[in-house]
């Protein structure tokens, strides 16, 4: 996609439009949103997010916050900057090279399915935070990392106990 396609309409950080990827789950929004939320929170377990946060120099280093996430909640590297439940998560970060955005949109695709969107924006001010764009966006690491996380959300759906019918 190029710059400005498929860009959210309401863009609540006013950083710079990187890409975006998307999954379409067979679920409808009710169910996605709990995976999608559980899916941020584990996306960053172990020690390993925590010490690059801190190397880097992020704002946010360890997990905080109420559970399930909640605008001011915080995993290693973001912290939750907007929600609307069943609509829009917004998680955002900075560090020494890089402010950034990682934007989840949810849109219903009739009653039982639903796409995720992944939307990211983010600045890379001066020669080093050129630098890291270029091993971060320029490797295609980012996208491998994003899609990774689309993809846990629809097999955290999958794999969940499927809902009571009324009776």
């Amino acid at each position: 996609m190029s710059a400005g396609e498929g860009q959210l309409e309401d863009d609540p950080t006013g950083l710079p439009w990187i890409d975006e990827h998307a999954e379409e789950i067979l679920a409808p929004v009710g169910a996605v949103w709990p995976a999608l939320l559980r899916t941020v929170e584990r996306m960053t377990d172990g020690g390993a997010a925590p010490r690059y946060a801190r190397l880097v120099g992020c704002a946010d280093t360890e997990a905080g916050g109420p559970r399930p996430l909640e605008v001011g909640s915080a995993v290693p590297g973001f912290h939750v900057a907007a929600l609307t439940p069943e609509r829009l998560l917004v998680l955002a970060g900075s560090h020494h090279f890089s402010d950034y955005a990682l934007t989840f949109r949810l849109e219903p695709l009739g009653a039982v399915r639903t796409r995720v969107i992944a939307e990211t924006r983010a600045v890379f001010p001066g020669v080093k935070g050129r630098a890291y764009r270029v091993a971060v966006i320029g490797t295609r690491m980012h996208v491998l990392v994003v899609k990774r996380v689309l993809r846990g959300v629809k097999r955290r759906v999958a794999s969940a106990p499927p809902a009571a019918s009324p009776s």
